[in-house]
């Protein structure tokens, strides 16, 4: 039965009138605990289970439900759980997560078999004869992508959550059970080895709550981060949630007379609504105070009110009455309701200065608005008349599936298991701004994206062509970072036919990443197939025999390869000599060995520094002095001194200019250095050099800055992560920020930029580290 988009279904009329103060500050422990060890709930019975699902959905098969009930209890047996509870009540608590989502009876029924071809010896032609095709489907989908739970390497990992993207793009429900499933298990994980409980909860942080986030699915996420928080961070969840506590037993009574006067405010002025205020989550408030470095005092919108109306037109007439009634807290508005996130969330966010001079984040949306900000895709109704399938309905109605669909299209071409989890990763975990093109279209990318990642959001060749761009009218570094509302314009140059791989460190999106790895690679290929095109010829010459590409075709089985440029890449990096070519070309050739075979590897152009780790570094600088002078880092061999930029170095893999300074030599700076401004109208100092790798290993300077939580060893924790990483710490410099927070300005030396990211990455992992960034002086 199709599900009224007008009303709201009858749980949520009654969620919404429900009395504020026990939905909204009840303790964590009964929002997130939903099972103790001292008090088990017991096992849902098959008539309370129907019953859910005829509270909105009166015509359910209940038959097909009864079926499925009695089948998956009588498959799983004497089977238990870690906590001592009989199996099947793992599948029955799935099936009534999914009736909270108001799901079809098909989805109901696939969550109560959703174990049963995996640990039992139901099989899937046996599931297809008693349920059908359909649910058959289902239940083998979630069935490969069992052992997701269980992974503890990446690789393995990465392939069994590209299987689940997969499954996920052929149905969407896959999704919805595997996130039910994935809930219940969080609910149950104290049962759990205390292993598998911190493997569990960080995959669910990293893939799963994210993953719901996406999909617009607001309270699930919450649930998940909540009881992933309270695993991994025990200390520091009980902290924040007592603190929470404390402070809404503070606040009740301002609580409900601030519902009141809204009420009673919009309700004068002829709007209905319904206002209720809630507290945020425990992981959200940490998440902010480390992503601010605040304190918890610091924070202001703890407390937030949800604003339920009739229409769009009564939205924005809600949100005049209140701004005409309190003062507004300047850039605190946002309009998703004109503008409405990927995953189809739409709500207007203002924040006043409220009631007794609180401050008061307000979020105003409809009731239909509200159901979609709740549910997210499970909103949607997944049945309609001559819909067609869920998967193919969705597709049409959710923006956020079919993101998801184009996501998994563009993660596909990743070229390893790793590459994938780490794309993925990239694209669930980053809030988003919205920027246009200069003719209007609009953009939606992650938190901190750059104007890099505009352009191959626009076009992967505008990307790999990109050489300069303008925001809001005016140049900027491609590094820059978009904010909201951003016009942004990219300059781009056919002479530059792949981007330099040191862009792969500033691009925040995993469509920028990927398409930036792939022209890389093919440029090096294609640079390695130039020098051995220029051997073979070379050799042929001598010899006095006839050279052509089709040829040569002809002789590619008996080279074991598939193209003519791929025998060139291997003559070009030694992996297969020019005399062996000419050989399979002309069998009857017997000229003396090339010295082609030993031809030195080539050497990188401009913006990338080859495939191995560099060796000892050199600067070539084309300038009408000292044409072609090899000149020495350190200035030890040549006419000119070198020397690197004071306020942050340059390391292999940054793209780099040098600065000519008449008396004292040659400064090396990275094209991202705000002080190479200071010589923009100086172009006869600018010398272009590029990194000149030879055969031993060099440290290079550069900056970073890290901001800690003031605690006692601290300081030694972020020594040992680059004492480990065979970084070599040459000057620290601290300064207290805060009384929660130390600023450690630190001078390090690396072999390059690889190795400068992984160290970068390292600290960021540490739970001490509020923030880590490169300085680029």
């Amino acid at each position: 039965m199709p599900r009224s988009r007008t009303d709201l279904p009858r749980m949520q009329k009654q969620a919404l009138t429900r009395a504020p103060l026990e939905r909204s500050f009840g303790s964590v422990a009964q929002v997130v605990g939903k099972t103790s060890k001292s008090r088990k709930p017991q096992m849902m019975r098959q008539v309370d289970l129907i019953e859910r699902v005829r509270r909105y959905n009166p015509e359910t098969n209940e038959a097909l439900l009864n079926r499925a009930y009695v089948y998956a209890m009588k498959a799983h047996g004497e089977q238990i759980r870690a906590s001592g509870d009989p199996y099947f009540s793992h599948p029955i608590e799935v099936a009534a997560i999914l009736t909270d989502l108001k799901l079809d009876d098909a989805t109901i029924a696939a969550a109560l078999l959703h174990d049963t071809i995996e640990d039992t010896a139901a099989t899937r032609t046996e599931i297809d004869s008693l349920f059908g095709p359909d649910i058959g489907a289902l239940v083998d989908g979630l069935t490969k992508l069992k052992k997701l739970d269980l992974v503890t390497k990446e690789a393995k990992q990465a392939e069994n959550l590209r299987k689940l993207l997969l499954a996920i793009a052929d149905d969407v429900r896959v999704l919805l059970i595997k996130l039910a499933d994935r809930l219940h298990n969080m609910r149950t994980l104290e049962y759990m080895a205390l292993d598998a409980r911190k493997r569990v909860a960080e995959e669910t942080l990293d893939i799963y709550a994210p993953l719901a986030a996406r999909m617009g699915m607001h309270e699930m996420r919450e649930e998940l981060e909540d009881l992933s928080f309270r695993e991994l961070y025990a200390e520091a969840y009980q902290v924040v949630s007592g603190r929470l506590n404390a402070l809404a037993e503070r606040h009740k009574e301002l609580i409900t007379e601030i519902e009141q006067q809204l009420t009673k405010k919009l309700a004068d002025r002829g709007i209905a609504a319904t206002v209720s205020g809630r507290r945020k989550r425990a992981y959200s408030i940490w998440r902010k105070m480390e992503r601010k470095s605040v304190g918890f005092e610091q924070l202001s919108d703890i407390f937030g009110f949800r604003v339920i109306v009739k229409t769009v037109a009564d939205c924005y007439q809600a949100l005049g009455i209140v701004h005409t009634t309190w003062p507004v807290v300047p850039g605190r508005f946002k309009d998703y309701v004109s503008t409405p996130k990927q995953n189809d969330y739409r709500s207007i966010h203002t924040t006043l200065i409220g009631p007794g001079k609180q401050r008061v984040e307000l979020q105003i949306r409809t009731s239909e608005m509200h159901e979609i900000a709740e549910y997210g895709i499970a909103g949607h109704a997944l049945y309609k008349d001559n819909a067609g399938s869920p998967t193919e309905m969705l597709s049409r109605e959710s923006s956020a599936y079919a993101w998801l669909r184009r996501t998994i299209e563009l993660l596909a071409e990743g070229s390893n298991p790793e590459e994938f989890l780490e794309h993925t990763k990239l694209e669930l975990f980053h809030d988003q701004v919205f920027c246009f093109t200069p003719k209007g279209k609009l953009i939606a990318l992650p938190r901190r994206a750059t104007p890099i990642d505009f352009a191959y959001a626009v076009h992967t060749d505008v990307g790999n062509m990109a050489v300069g761009c303008k925001i809001n009218g005016k140049i900027a570094p491609l590094g820059s970072e978009i904010v909201n509302g951003d016009e942004v314009e990219i300059m781009t140059s056919k002479a530059q036919n792949a981007p330099p791989a040191a862009w792969e460190s500033i691009v925040v999106t995993g469509k920028a990443r990927a398409a930036i790895r792939r022209a890389t690679r093919v440029a090096v290929r294609t640079q390695y197939a130039g020098l051995g095109r220029r051997i073979v010829e070379r050799l042929f010459q001598r010899a006095k025999m006839a050279f052509s590409d089709d040829k040569l075709t002809g002789a590619l089985p008996r080279l074991a390869r598939a193209s003519v440029e791929e025998v060139m890449a291997a003559v070009g990096r030694s992996e297969m000599k020019a005399s062996d070519v000419a050989r399979a070309m002309y069998p009857d050739y017997k000229e003396e060995r090339a010295a082609a075979a030993l031809a030195p590897k080539p050497k990188p152009e401009s913006g990338w520094f080859g495939l191995k780790m560099l060796k000892s570094v050199k600067f070539k600088v084309p300038s009408s002095d000292v044409q072609g002078m090899a000149i020495p880092i350190r200035g030890i061999n040549g006419d000119l001194p070198v020397r690197f930029a004071p306020e942050g170095g340059a390391v292999p893999g940054d793209r780099i200019v040098g600065i000519l300074t008449p008396g004292e030599g040659i400064t090396i700076y990275p094209i991202q250095s705000p002080s190479l401004s200071a010589f923009e109208d100086k172009p006869e100092h600018w010398l272009d050099v590029r990194w000149d790798p030879e055969e031993n290993p060099q440290r290079f300077p550069a900056r970073v800055t890290v901001q800690s939580v003031n605690e006692p060893g601290s300081l030694a924790q972020i020594a040992q992560v680059i004492a480990e990483h065979d970084g070599n710490i040459d000057n620290i410099r601290m300064t207290r920020r805060a009384p929660d927070f130390t600023d450690v300005l630190i001078d390090l030396e690396v072999y390059d930029l690889k190795h400068l990211t992984a160290i970068i990455a390292q600290l960021r992992a540490k739970p001490m580290v509020a923030k880590v960034e490169r300085v680029n002086g």
